[in-house]
């Protein structure tokens, strides 16, 4: 009968091979990271990006710049693959759970989300997360994916195309006409009025990129318990969120949290997540073959389909990734846990509450984001009458201010000041 690598490592014929491998890859890439440094003050922590001094950035929730301990322990992990591919792969995929890199992330991961590590798929971005989910589920057709106007691009098309294989529809709904002046009472009542008695998965957006209103996910999803009804799935689009909330996604309410960590997390680019508990994993189906789920590899060995439950790992996309950027995911999680979550939340609600009101007392300026933090977060979406958004954007960059504008058919400027 065949062994899988890691049982042969583990057995006594592998006594020969372990000789043959270099030494524990944790230890000697710990040995070339720097510890994080004293991020004690905000100072100190905007040391850590190699921004542009000359420019005042106010867009940087569109993709992260590295910050130190990140990029120190991509580099880490990029020197030791670039010594020896084949067993520092070897040894960071397929070594027990004590060495195995992509669970050490999960594990950084899971004590940031309030989840268990084995809860935790990893991906490459909020998009691949999205699709991953909506693919899996297992719609019939005649069952109801609901959804709002205010989703991104990546949301829709996700919905759109996993509901047309299946036979399935997608119908989408405004959850408010004014997000500036909604409230969770108002976008709670439009959510449940218009699900309908085909309506078995509801997708909705946290943070919304186009006009920066957040949306009460917690309280939605109490609401949606309580319904009378069959019960349904909340999908959740939360990249926006995470990393500038003081919330914990694992008791949040939602079925399923994807999404990007290269944006407010500081993680490296091309990285993200899917969060969901045991239950709801088994309810998917993957769509992309696994490196991560050993049973689904021994099932193939013996020419059969996996008789266990899909988990987090069997949802995660194989073949092979830039490993050095996933790995150093962990970095950005310590980073953060070491900043505070409540900490870091907290700063950023005071610095755009400062940008709110200064937008706010110009008589040309008219603001799309409610001025209350508990129904906003890191972006600030506005217009100024008689210029169009990527006027406005090109007035503050000739400033050196770094904007940005929404990417939505109706679109607005927007800032990030955090």
């Amino acid at each position: 009968m065949s062994l899988t690598r890691r049982e042969f490592l583990a057995g006594p014929a592998a006594l020969g091979a372990i000789s043959l491998l270099p030494g524990s890859l944790l230890a000697a890439v710990a040995a070339e990271t720097p510890p994080l440094p004293d991020l004690s003050n905000w100072d100190n922590i905007r040391a850590q990006f190699a921004l542009d001094p000359s420019y005042a950035h106010f867009a940087s929730f569109f993709i992260a710049s590295h910050p130190t301990p990140v990029q120190a322990a991509i580099d880490g992990y990029r020197r030791a693959i670039d010594r020896n591919p084949f067993h520092v792969l070897e040894q960071g995929l397929f070594e027990d759970d004590a060495h195995n890199l992509p669970l050490q992330v999960q594990t950084q991961i899971a004590d940031y989300l309030g989840a268990r590590p084995q809860d935790v798929c990893l991906t490459g971005n909020t998009t691949t997360g999205l699709a991953l989910v909506y693919h899996g589920l297992p719609l019939q057709p005649g069952d109801e994916v609901l959804c709002t106007t205010h989703d991104h691009y990546s949301h829709h098309e996700s919905i759109r195309l996993a509901t047309g294989r299946a036979g399935a529809t997608m119908r989408k709904i405004t959850l408010f006409d004014e997000a500036a002046n909604a409230s969770t009472a108002s976008i709670i009542a439009n959510l449940l009025k218009s699900i309908g008695p085909k309506t078995r998965v509801v997708g909705l957006t946290w943070v919304h990129s186009s006009t920066g209103i957040r949306l009460p996910i917690r309280d939605i999803a109490s609401a949606l318990r309580a319904r009378s009804g069959p019960p349904l799935l909340l999908v959740v689009d939360g990249v926006h969120g995470l990393g500038s909330t003081d919330e914990t996604i694992a008791t949040m309410g939602c079925d399923y949290f994807s999404a990007g960590t290269h944006k407010w997390m500081f993680a490296p680019r091309g990285t993200g997540l899917i969060w969901a508990n045991a239950d709801n994993w088994a309810r998917l189906r993957p769509t992309i073959p696994s490196f991560s789920d050993l049973d689904q590899y021994t099932a193939w060995e013996k020419d059969h389909a996996p008789t266990t439950p899909t988990n987090a790992n069997r949802m995660s996309p194989g073949g092979f990734h830039a490993y050095e950027h996933q790995w150093a995911t962990a970095a950005a999680f310590a980073m953060h846990k070491q900043m505070g979550r409540a900490r870091v939340a907290a700063r950023i609600r005071s610095l755009n509450e400062q940008c709110k009101a200064g937008l706010a007392a110009n008589p040309k300026v008219k603001l799309h984001t409610p001025m209350s933090g508990d129904l906003s977060a890191g972006l600030v979406v506005f217009e100024v009458a008689g210029l169009t958004p990527a006027d406005v954007v090109k007035q503050l960059l000739a400033k050196r201010v770094i904007a940005s504008t929404s990417p939505y058919a109706i679109t607005y400027a927007r800032l990030a000041p955090s």
